[in-house]
């Protein structure tokens, strides 16, 4: 169970002395629980796999979103901690998508739901982001999406 593993994780990096995993799994762990209290669950339970996977892409959403900021206002020290604990991060989550991988995929839905103008791309995005969540990033999905209109 992955939520089980990030607990053993915290053990481990407090033996290793790997302050930023440490940080890291921290945050992961009062995500969960934070998630888990959300849910009506008791703190000491246990998040499903894909809870856990969900709560993580948050995670490393915010990281990204961080780094984006950080880099408009020249904070080249916190771009490079956000993008270290983002890297711990990612090592938890499923490979995403190549954007040639969606390429085909968004193309054959398109044709699949018959649509000609960009009035329907809404439903298109809705349609895709349902078939493609977890698999793919959002952001690239509809960059591909708004390429083809």
């Amino acid at each position: 169970m992955l939520h089980e593993q990030i607990k053993n994780g915290i053990k481990e990096a407090i033996l290793a002395k790997d302050a930023l995993r440490l940080k890291v799994f921290r945050g992961m762990s009062a995500a969960f629980t934070n998630e888990l209290v959300a849910k009506s669950k008791k703190p000491n339970e246990m998040l499903a796999d894909e809870e856990a996977l969900a709560v993580i892409a948050r995670l490393a959403k915010q990281r990204k979103d961080s780094i984006e900021q950080f880099k408009k206002g020249n904070r080249e020290d916190l771009v490079k901690e956000e993008e270290s604990e983002l890297a711990i991060l990612d090592t938890f989550l499923p490979k995403l998508m190549e954007k040639t991988e969606v390429e085909k995929i968004v193309k054959q839905k398109k044709d699949e739901l018959n649509i000609i103008d960009a009035t329907k791309k809404g439903m298109l995005m809705s349609a895709l982001m349902k078939e493609l969540k977890g698999k793919a990033d959002g952001m690239v999905v509809k960059e591909v999406v708004d390429s083809l209109f």
